[in-house]
């Protein structure tokens, strides 16, 4: 006889975002030390960081790591990736940093890439793979910009690369024969990966079964309380066999389904550990990158935060409401204010575009704390 499912547990919004704040470490003054060893932490507990080409104000890799690194260095990143070797470049849900030691969850990707590239790589030939990775085997490490032997076509997409090399460097980047050995702002180095981590022989490819499980731990670790779709997110054809794995753990006992206020039908989980510790609100502020993992998933957000982030980069001026890179001011545990700010790099000074103010009262006692936020201009400016 089958067990009953178990009643799902009781959680106030309050309790949901607490605990999610908790995982991500933003309710932590150090939570990951600090120096070069803090990015390392930092990437492996969270398990990718988004990077992205806006320089609006400082990318969205570097902010992220800020925010909960308060000593952070841009150069603490760059001895991560090509000193240490501790992390590396690939795809999660976007092109993100992802700690070396998960690399083998990766490989299945990369050898499905390779089999069956997807239609931006449509035009990419063996011979223009074969002929990159050979160029780069004999002769080095080599960016986009060291080759000049191609000839220039029209773009079939706004975001294509226009060199055919480039489309072959992008498979064989995402294909796994290559790896990002460093970065110079958005250029890239390509290196072997072999080569690059120094293996005799690459880590053995994770099985899709131990791919779903890191999945789960993953989001696990990092959100706190999590659903099916902040488990997968940009990933639907996994949401199937992640729940089966879920009420396999459901019944094992090694998670407890939650009943989330307002969260309507979508069902939510979380390890018992994680609920046995009621965590207060934070006294701290962060001003938050729109790609950071507490921002970027927008629905979960408007849930636990009643706040409905838009990125309105790409929205026309007149239709605006926050600002072209409006980002959001995190107060303990309340989203109290979206500023749209701009770093102009030749004045040396942090530009504010707009100020939209979230909360209702306490206003002035507000103010004081996001004004406390003067070293975020520091660090854009250092």
């Amino acid at each position: 006889m089958s067990r009953a499912a178990p009643k799902p547990v009781p959680l106030s919004k309050a309790q949901g975002r607490r605990l999610w704040l908790h995982a991500q470490r933003l309710d932590t003054a150090e939570p990951f030390g600090a120096g070069p060893e803090a990015t390392r932490l930092a990437i492996e507990h969270l398990g990718y960081v988004q990077i992205d080409t806006i320089n609006v104000i400082e990318r969205c890799h570097h902010h992220i790591l800020y925010s909960r690194i308060p000593s952070y260095e841009r150069a603490h990143l760059h001895q991560a990736q090509s000193l240490d070797k501790s992390v590396f470049e690939y795809w999660t849900h976007a092109l993100s940093y992802v700690p070396t030691r998960d690399l083998r969850f990766f490989r299945l990707a990369m050898k499905q890439r390779l089999i069956a590239p997807n239609r931006w790589y449509g035009s990419v030939t063996r011979q223009d793979l074969r002929r990159v990775v050979t160029r780069i085997r004999k002769n080095g490490a080599l960016t986009i910009r060291d080759i000049d032997d191609d000839v220039l076509v029209e773009k079939e997409h706004p975001w294509a690369a226009r060199k055919p090399s480039k489309r072959a460097l992008q498979l064989a980047f995402y294909a796994g024969a290559l790896t990002v050995s460093q970065r110079a702002g958005m250029l890239k180095t390509y290196e072997m990966m072999e080569r690059h981590f120094g293996w005799e022989k690459g880590p053995k490819p994770a099985s899709e079964s131990e791919v779903r499980d890191y999945i789960l731990d993953r989001a696990l670790r990092a959100q706190g309380v999590v659903s099916l779709d902040s488990i997968c997110y940009m990933d639907a054809p996994r949401k199937k066999a992640i729940r089966t794995l879920i009420e396999r753990r459901v019944r094992r006992g090694e998670l407890v389904p939650l009943a989330i206020e307002g969260a309507g039908k979508t069902e939510h989980w979380a390890a018992p550990e994680a609920l046995a510790v009621d965590h207060q609100p934070a006294d701290r502020a962060h001003l938050l990158s729109p790609f950071d993992p507490l921002v970027i998933q927008r629905k979960r957000l408007q849930l636990f935060f009643d706040y409905e982030h838009r990125f309105e980069a790409y929205v026309p001026k007149e239709k605006r409401v926050f600002g072209y890179f409006a980002l959001p001011v995190l107060v303990g545990d309340e989203i109290v204010a979206v500023l749209d700010l701009k770093t102009d790099r030749a004045a040396r000074e942090l530009r504010l575009q707009q100020w939209t103010w979230l909360a209702r009262g306490r206003r002035r006692e507000l103010r004081r704390r996001v004004e406390e936020l003067d070293r975020f201009e520091r660090f854009q400016l250092a």
